[in-house]
């Protein structure tokens, strides 16, 4: 395990979130959203924002219904 591998966070069009290794090419669908560290550091900021685990796709839908 290497303690001192960068990490960035990505998320995608759904904003769900993803641990990534700086360096490494984004996938597509995914974007930067600018938070770079440790794994712990962005795993720390992804517990932060990352609040609703639902697919945006899927909030969406229950919110309409619920209108």
């Amino acid at each position: 395990m290497d303690d001192d591998a960068r990490y960035e966070v990505l998320r995608n069009d759904e904003e769900q979130y993803s641990l990534w290794l700086v360096g490494l090419d984004v996938p597509a669908g995914w974007c930067r959203v600018g938070k770079e560290g440790s794994k712990d550091e962005c795993s720390t900021y992804v517990d932060e924002v990352w609040t609703d685990m639902r697919p945006r796709s899927l909030r969406e839908q229950m919110d309409g219904a619920q209108s």
